[in-house]
């Protein structure tokens, strides 16, 4: 029988809920128009769509587990509201309890909607290389020391290491970092981050649910989405609320001799503002904190985040917009102006991929008047930078390894002021 009743409670999930809502709504509203039509009050209808399942899950609890929480107390109110003909009183009471209801399903909702954006994270198939053959199999059958091949473009399916080839990852969804990290052999890459230049080899190392992705997956639907603290209290001292409610009740109806007090006072005992407010203030914060994508694992954290005075961050990457700038050309000889510089840059630059490149290339077009020369030839080096021929100048444009492979030479002080040897 109980779980049947629980069942009917259940059925039409949350869009019977918010037709019950509407219809409740709509009926309060008529009652106090004076709406004569149906024969009675039509707060009735409020009553039995959003008063009765409140009761009936007052008594199941209260039945099985003896738990007394705030639904009891509204239990009460509710019966005690109709018993003295306080019909308007009784439907508005039960129609905030259950937009209350509705409003903390809300809130679940919104925080486990950024499960699903990482659950599209995870490719479903991954390149598997067996000999000289290549097939394209599922995700989930790839075994740990399988050789994988991942294109430009395409999300890494598992945790491993890379065998050959070089690269830069986009880390972001992992670690927050804005700009993409260069791969070599040797280096390991994770699940749901993204190849973004060069084709690449890797041999897998940790699959299915041990793979960074999944295990972060995991760590989210774990996390009690539920009702923050605050929302808690009036369940957890639910059993001392109606003893108080009762009480003050029965006293006020023994001096005053007027039962309508002592049913205004179990009325106004109810968790009214802690079942309303406090959820609907969560399913906002989580709301805009996704727009601004962070994802909330809890309505908890956003309570417990009010009482934080100091927040340390583990890379400074993560505070960044993401769109990197060019704030200064520093020519270290004499022969190149800053111009000129900046200029072959910018044209070296021009057919680049990496965000600092096209960085480089945005700046330029807003900030200078001349002209970008398009490059003779260009190749792109992934982990070192690019080359290009420029007006018959062969451009190197990239980090200290590049210039290092090609000979090239920094002075002392552009060495000291990057705090190498």
């Amino acid at each position: 029988m109980e779980k049947k009743l629980e069942s009917l409670l259940e059925w039409g999930g949350r869009k019977k809920d918010a037709v019950c809502l509407i219809l409740s709504g709509i009926s309060l509203i008529g009652s106090l128009v004076h709406v004569k039509d149906l024969g009675m009050d039509p707060a009735w209808i409020a009553i039995i769509l959003c008063g009765v399942p409140i009761v009936l899950e007052a008594l199941i609890g209260l039945i099985t587990k003896f738990d007394i929480k705030a639904d009891v107390l509204v239990s009460i109110a509710l019966i005690a509201s109709v018993s003295i003909g306080e019909i308007f009183a009784a439907g508005e009471v039960a129609f905030i309890m259950q937009l209350g209801a509705m409003l903390e399903d809300m809130t679940v909702a919104k925080a486990r909607a950024g499960i699903e954006r990482l659950v599209h994270l995870t490719p479903c198939t991954a390149r598997k290389l067996t000999g000289n053959t290549e097939a394209i199999i599922p995700s989930e059958m790839v075994q740990i020391g399988d050789l994988l091949r991942v294109l430009p473009g395409e999300t890494i399916p598992v945790n491993g290491v890379i065998v050959s080839g070089q690269t830069s990852v986009n880390q972001s969804v992992m670690t927050g970092e804005s700009l993409p990290v260069d791969k070599m052999p040797g280096d390991t890459v994770s699940s749901g981050t993204v190849n973004q230049f060069g084709p690449f080899d890797m041999k897998a190392l940790k699959v299915g649910d041990d793979s960074s992705i999944q295990r972060m997956i995991k760590l989210v639907q774990s996390a009690d989405a539920g009702k923050a603290k605050i929302v808690g209290i009036a369940d957890r001292w639910a059993t001392w609320i109606v003893i108080i409610a009762l009480t003050a009740a029965m006293i006020t109806w023994i001096f005053s001799g007027q039962i309508i007090r002592a049913v205004t006072i179990l009325v106004v005992f109810c968790p009214c503002a802690l079942v309303l407010a406090t959820p609907t203030a969560i399913m906002a914060a989580i709301g805009n904190a996704t727009k601004h994508g962070f994802l909330v694992k809890e309505g908890d954290a956003l309570e417990r985040l009010s009482a934080v005075s100091c927040i340390t961050f583990d890379k400074t990457g993560t505070l960044t917009y993401g769109t990197p700038e060019v704030v200064a050309i520093v020519p270290v000889s004499e022969q190149w102006t800053e111009a000129e510089l900046y200029g072959y840059a910018a044209s070296a630059e021009l057919r680049s991929e990496h965000p600092l490149g096209k960085a480089i290339v945005k700046c330029y077009l807003m900030k200078e008047s001349a002209r970008i020369h398009q490059p003779e030839t260009f190749q792109m080096l992934p982990g070192q930078g690019v080359t290009a021929v420029v007006d018959g100048a062969e451009i190197l444009a990239g980090n200290m390894e590049l210039f290092a492979e090609n000979q090239l030479n920094w002075p002392d002080s552009v060495k000291e002021s990057r705090g190498q040897p």
